[in-house]
């Protein structure tokens, strides 16, 4: 059995989330983690009010979060974080499973 903690949200990421989907109808976020990038793998984020079947729910401080099954191996451990910068504001998956990662931040790669 794997023992790396589960997905987790930090207090910013969850407070954003929860903004957000207030404002959208009490919609979630969801996490999923799709082949490609220009590493292997890349992370994608969508509104989205319907969970599916075997959808993970995350739910902190008013934030939900829903992630499929296999997105949710490649994130293990791994945390979420929202960032507010004048260079932009947007989320960051900071993930211990990742060997490498591209410039743009968003694809990575397992071994």
């Amino acid at each position: 059995m794997d023992s790396a903690p589960p997905f987790r949200l930090t207090d910013r990421a969850a407070a954003r989330i929860a903004e957000i989907g207030a404002s959208k109808g009490d919609a979630a976020l969801r996490v999923a983690v799709l082949a490609g990038g220009c590493s292997g793998f890349q992370y994608r984020f969508d509104l989205d009010r319907e969970r599916a079947a075997d959808d993970v729910v995350l739910e902190q401080a008013g934030a939900k979060v829903f992630i499929d099954p296999a997105s949710l191996d490649l994130l293990a451990g791994a945390e979420l974080d929202y960032t507010d910068a004048l260079m932009g504001s947007h989320f960051a998956v900071r993930n211990p499973n990742a060997t490498s990662s591209c410039g743009c931040g968003t694809s990575f790669s397992v071994d």
